[in-house]
């Protein structure tokens, strides 16, 4: 599966939308509030927007799902999954920890996966089959030779119900405390890609929100999967989990399942 021509649109995309969102990043703009009470400012809209105007004249016949404006069916197996700012709390709060995200997706599994942070200029682009690059230059996860050194990053207590909060609370147990991380968004897997977090553990996630992840997570020598290591595909249930060493997995799995 030659993704040559997918990777040079997919880079397009993100430069659209980060040329949509740089103007209003820290500009003071109220935020409205969706059904869902996320706020949702007009740099989402203008970044989405961008995109699927970039889409509909490069690739027509490919199905496009995005988190503003819902899914345009296509006629080919493709879809171009896009979250336009993932981690709108930042974005909102000032912190440059959001990123643009860009999917493709084919037959229910990604294959090409971009995070875009367009404030710092920092771009992911993971693509199945390759190694990780973050603005051209390889990245690497790191090794974990215990779960009890491992890093843990979650967005936040508030996303979990009791019930996950539970399994969250064992995983976080069995981890180093001192070095747990809050808050971060799709910013968190780019830095376990990059060897600097060991482990995400997430809940209710939805197709925009981790597509992107799994091709930079996996190309960079890590590996994602769902709370019970399954791999994940268009039919997750959103508990997502990464690993930057995947000798851990099994670890990770069981400290999930038991909690008090």
């Amino acid at each position: 599966m030659n993704l040559d021509d997918d990777i040079v649109l997919a880079s397009r995309l993100a430069d659209a939308a980060g040329d949509a969102i740089r103007p209003y990043f820290r500009s003071g703009l109220a935020s409205e509030r969706k059904g869902d009470a996320t706020p949702v400012t007009m740099a989402d809209r203008a970044a989405e927007e961008a995109m699927r105007a970039l889409l509909k004249a490069e690739a027509p016949r490919d199905t496009v799902i995005g988190e503003e404006f819902g899914a345009s069916a296509g006629k080919s197996k493709r879809s171009w999954v896009l979250d336009p700012i993932d981690g709108t709390t930042a974005f909102l709060a000032g912190r440059p920890l959001f990123g643009t995200l860009i999917a493709l997706v084919i037959e229910g599994w990604p294959v090409l996966g971009i995070i875009d942070q367009p404030i710092l200029g920092e771009r992911w682009i993971g693509v199945s089959g390759r190694a990780t690059t973050l603005n051209g230059q390889r990245v690497q996860t790191r090794a974990c030779r215990e779960l009890s050194d491992a890093s843990l990053a979650t967005t936040g207590p508030q996303y979990f119900d009791d019930h996950d909060g539970a399994h969250f609370m064992g995983l976080a147990a069995k981890t180093d405390h001192k070095r747990m991380v809050m808050g971060g968004d799709c910013y968190n897997y780019a830095m376990l890609a990059s060897g600097f977090i060991d482990v995400v553990c997430e809940a209710n996630l939805k197709l925009h929100d981790w597509a992107a992840l799994v091709p930079i997570v996996e190309g960079a020598g890590g590996t994602m999967c769902d709370w019970n290591g399954d791999p994940l595909h268009s039919g997750s249930d959103g508990h997502v989990l990464a690993l930057g060493d995947p000798a851990r997995l099994e670890d990770v799995v069981e400290a999930l399942a038991c909690h008090h």
